[in-house]
């Protein structure tokens, strides 16, 4: 196993800096704090249906969070973590669109059509109209319901927008990434639009203030107006952390002694954020919810390494399916646990939370069919066994096949050159091309110069399509065993075989031209009327807006920089 290391730096080094020793069980970073034998069991039902908070990130990797070990500064979520219970076999989606579409639907991408990337702004596509969403459902059960935050669930017609997919209130963002002060967000070179809405309006008015201060004061007014006597479901998607690194420069001091700038304005981003969950939680307690509340945080995927984020010591990035892509931070956070102060080691996905909250509210999911989510309450609160044993991590069909994958090397049964994921008890399965493979370690080490990111890289996967790894023994995933356990490659294999069966096409349709800005204002919005199909081919040539003057998007240029780069390094992995 050939291993390069970069100029200055060797595996040996790293050695030397305990980073490749980390124990996966070490009690400084994962460690239960003892429940207090004198704390009173809760009743099996709650007076009352809850409040619920869920708390989702963007972009956060897996070190960046306290009690990970983490020289970011997270100390409300590490004592919210440390009071409830950290989930530390958490699983996410390794991009943006399929992780919030699992969590609002409670089903695994193949069983939406969204297995391939993400809904992208001038895309005729949104989250399938027919699901029954996590806020429909909540609503049924007499829940207020509300969102903040970043949507990236499709908006080519108003049926897709968040007022009419379960939310009686919306303020956030349509597309997948904006300016943090100006909201402008451009789709390749020209197609720039603004994007912030209040409700199915534009929120022009809004611009310049700091998304994550805006939208924790957002849920602070709505708790102000709501009563705690009624239920209430609030979620909040910050565009924290994602691109383009933006953070108030009295964040930023804070960190000035690091030397790697990405790092210093991500690592201020998410000190930021911390903040404002301070505020959310402060604003609980001050309106008289907190007593009976949930508090979910979790983050969307892994982090971006090349923008500052940190997966360590896990393998891989975000947008890939090695464990630095897909296990994520996870804990709940309330009064009604039954046992707290502890970490959980129970399985858990994303889809989880659908039925977890359902039934939580007491609502009714015997009207819900295919669900891929299990409730997992018992095992959160109680310390139960979860009742997941198995994850798709995905099948995706049209991405990339890979060079060296076969029918033939998957036993006739699977072709390997399929992108895949599967994780089955302890086993973990991918084929196809997983994505960059790389193990990244904090760039705090030191303002690496060049391709800081490829400090350690394994070469013995140049020519294979097939890994497996027993993700219990090894979190790492250093030791690849597809070869000594043909066996378990093909059972795993055959769980493929079962899920793509169930596989529903994919959605991934073609650009329209008519979702140009130009022809809403200046702003990003829905362009087809409810009568369109998502095959829909109207429209004309932008035209200059009469009532906006178009505004200048100022993140083109470093959106068009991330995408140079990340092909160059798509280029260079394995």
């Amino acid at each position: 196993m050939a291993v390069y290391a970069l100029t200055g730096f060797s595996l040996v080094s790293l050695l030397s800096f305990g980073y490749l020793s980390w124990d996966w069980m070490k009690p400084s970073l994962v460690a239960d704090v003892a429940t207090d034998p004198m704390e009173k069991p809760l009743p099996p039902t709650f007076a009352r249906p809850p409040h619920i908070i869920f708390i989702l990130t963007d972009d956060q990797g897996y070190h960046d969070i306290g009690y990970h070990g983490s020289d970011i500064q997270t100390p409300t979520l590490d004592r919210l973590a440390a009071e409830g219970v950290k989930l530390e076999n958490y699983y996410i989606q390794p991009i943006c669109t399929p992780s919030r579409s699992q969590l609002i639907t409670g089903r695994y991408q193949i069983h939406t059509g969204l297995q391939h990337s993400i809904i992208r702004p001038r895309q005729p596509n949104c989250l399938p109209l027919d699901q029954v969403t996590l806020p429909q459902k909540l609503q049924e059960a007499g829940y207020s319901t509300h969102m903040v935050g970043k949507w990236h669930l499709g908006f080519y017609k108003k049926e897709c927008l968040p007022t009419r997919r379960g939310f009686d209130t919306f303020l956030g963002s349509l597309t997948g990434n904006v300016d943090y002060y100006t909201y402008d967000n451009c789709d390749g070179p020209g197609v720039c639009g603004y994007d912030l809405h209040e409700g199915e309006d534009v929120a022009w008015d809004q611009s310049g203030k700091y998304s994550t201060f805006l939208y924790a004061q957002r849920v602070s007014k709505i708790l102000a107006s709501h009563s705690p006597k009624e239920p209430i479901f609030i979620y909040v998607a910050f565009q924290a952390v994602h691109t383009p690194l933006q953070s108030p420069k009295e964040y930023i001091y804070r960190y000035r002694s690091m030397g790697n700038v990405a790092r210093r304005k991500y690592a201020a981003m998410v000190t930021c954020m911390d903040e404002a969950v301070k505020n959310i939680t402060w604003a609980l307690k001050k309106y008289g919810y907190y007593d009976n509340s949930v508090i979910v945080f979790s983050t969307d995927n892994g982090g971006q390494t090349f923008s500052g984020g940190s997966n360590w010591p896990l393998r891989g990035r975000k947008g890939t399916y090695w464990e630095g892509g897909v296990r994520g931070i996870g804990f709940v956070h309330s009064p009604l646990i039954k046992r707290k102060r502890r970490t959980s080691w129970a399985l858990v996905h994303i889809t989880d939370w659908y039925p977890t909250l359902v039934s939580l509210a007491r609502g009714n999911l015997s009207n819900v069919q295919g669900l891929d989510g299990y409730d997992v309450w018992p095992a959160i609160s109680e310390g139960k066994e979860s009742p997941r044993t198995e994850i798709l991590h995905n099948i995706d069909p049209l991405y990339n096949h890979a060079k060296y994958g076969s029918l033939e090397d998957g036993f006739g049964i699977w072709n390997t050159a399929v992108q895949a994921s599967i994780r089955v008890g302890e086993w973990k399965l991918l084929t196809g091309d997983p994505g960059y493979s790389d193990w990244i370690p904090p760039q705090t080490l030191t303002n690496f110069p060049g391709s800081w990111w490829n400090l350690e890289r394994l070469t013995d996967g140049l020519r294979k399509s097939v890994w497996l790894f027993n993700i219990t023994a090894d979190p790492y995933e250093r030791y690849d065993l597809s070869e000594q356990r043909p066996d378990v490659v093909r059972t795993l294999l055959m769980r493929l075989v079962h899920y793509n069966r169930t596989a529903i096409p994919v959605r991934y349709p073609a650009e329209n031209p008519r979702a140009h800005p130009d022809f809403n204002g200046g702003a990003w919005g829905p362009w087809a009327s409810e009568d369109d199909g998502e095959e829909w081919e109207g429209g004309r040539e932008p035209l200059k807006s009469r009532n906006k003057k178009k505004k200048k998007c100022k993140i083109c240029k470093l959106r068009s920089f991330f995408r140079k780069l990340n092909t160059r390094l798509m280029s260079n992995r394995i």
